[in-house]
């Protein structure tokens, strides 16, 4: 059973992603920044990341640039709704960054689940 990890400052949102990916038979962990997601990997390194990217204390890219570095194959997966630019210009940059891929906000199950599975399915 794969080990998520959902990092989003939304608590709505990041309980809808945990109830919909448990639902999925997955085992997902929480936090609601950066700071808190890395602590959390640290403590039981998950097989996929999904980061909001607007976030405070330590946004998305940091953390997706944090993450690679400790584990440089990690497979993460980018949320954005936007912010003072587009939600596309985060996403290239997470792209960029080593997310392997995105989702733009709001996204449906169907998105997620594709993403999450195949995002799992690659080495």
């Amino acid at each position: 059973m794969p080990h998520l990890l959902v990092i989003d400052d939304d608590d709505q949102l990041r309980t809808m992603l945990r109830m919909s990916l448990t639902q999925m038979g997955h085992t997902v962990a929480e936090a609601r920044d950066g700071n808190e997601g890395l602590a959390q990997h640290a403590r039981g390194p998950a097989d996929l990341v999904l980061t909001d990217l607007i976030m405070p204390e330590k946004d998305g890219l940091e953390t997706i640039m944090a993450l690679r570095k400790k584990s440089p194959g990690i497979r993460i997966i980018a949320m954005s709704g936007g912010g003072r630019n587009t939600a596309s210009s985060y996403l290239q940059i997470a792209r960029v960054m080593g997310a392997r891929r995105v989702l733009a906000k709001p996204f449906t199950i169907v998105e997620l689940a594709t993403a999450v599975a195949q995002s799992l399915a690659e080495p």
